[in-house]
C-alpha cells in the first residue's frame, strides 16, 4: 500500500479517516478504557470528536493530518506499533506526528511530557491539536484510586500543556482551560 500523503490534499479524506481508524480498532482490540467496561476505541473517538467539533468552530490547518493521528495517537505508546509501521502504512506526516505524540519509555516519568511536548512543538500545529484534545477528554473526573498527589500532578501537567501548545487553536485552547480550571485540585 502506498503511503498517503495527507499534507498534500486539504480536502475531507473519508478513506484515509477509516482506514486509519479501523487500524485502530484492530491494533487496540480488546483494550479496555482503564477503570472501566469500554473499549479503549471510546477514548480514541472521544479524541477525533474533539477534533472535528473544534474544526468547525475554527478549521484545524490540516483536518486530515489531525484525525488520522487523532486515532492512531496511542497506537505507539500503548501498543507499540513501530514509527516505520506507521510510515509504511500513513506516510511520514502521521508517522512523525504519532511518534511526537508518544511519551518515551525509556526517559523517567517526570521528564517524559516535556520531552514529547517539545517534539510536538516541531510538528504542524494540527497535531498540536491532537494533544489539545486528548488533554481535554483525559480530563474527566481522577480514577477514585489515584492519590490527591496524583490528581494535582495531572492537573498541573494539564496546564504545561496549555501553555506549550494552546497557541495551535484558540476553541480547543479555551476547552482545555475551562476542562483545567473544574478538575478537581485533590481528591
Amino acid at each position: 500500500m502506498e503511503p498517503m500523503n495527507l499534507a498534500c490534499d486539504p480536502s475531507p479524506a473519508p478513506d484515509v479517516w477509516r482506514d486509519a481508524w479501523k487500524f485502530a480498532a484492530t491494533v487496540h482490540h480488546g483494550q479496555k478504557m482503564p477503570g472501566s467496561d469500554l473499549p479503549y476505541l471510546y477514548h480514541l473517538g472521544a479524541v477525533v470528536m474533539e477534533l472535528l467539533a473544534a474544526h468547525s468552530e475554527s478549521p484545524i490547518a490540516d483536518i486530515n493530518l489531525a484525525v488520522v493521528c487523532g486515532a492512531l495517537h496511542d497506537t505507539e505508546e500503548d501498543q507499540g506499533v513501530s514509527t516505520e509501521t506507521l510510515r509504511q502504512r500513513f506516510g511520514a506526516a502521521v508517522a512523525s506526528g504519532v511518534e511526537a505524540l508518544s511519551k518515551n519509555g525509556a526517559l523517567p516519568k517526570n521528564q517524559a511530557m516535556a520531552d514529547s511536548l517539545k517534539r510536538i512543538r516541531h510538528q504542524p500545529s494540527s497535531v498540536w491539536c491532537v494533544k489539545l484534545a486528548d488533554r481535554i477528554v483525559n480530563l474527566a473526573p481522577p480514577p477514585s484510586h489515584w492519590t490527591s498527589q496524583k490528581v494535582t500532578a495531572y492537573r498541573a501537567e494539564s496546564v504545561l500543556i496549555l501553555e506549550a501548545l494552546g497557541a495551535a487553536h484558540a476553541p480547543l485552547a479555551a476547552r482545555l482551560e475551562k476542562k483545567i480550571q473544574t478538575y478537581p485540585l485533590d481528591t
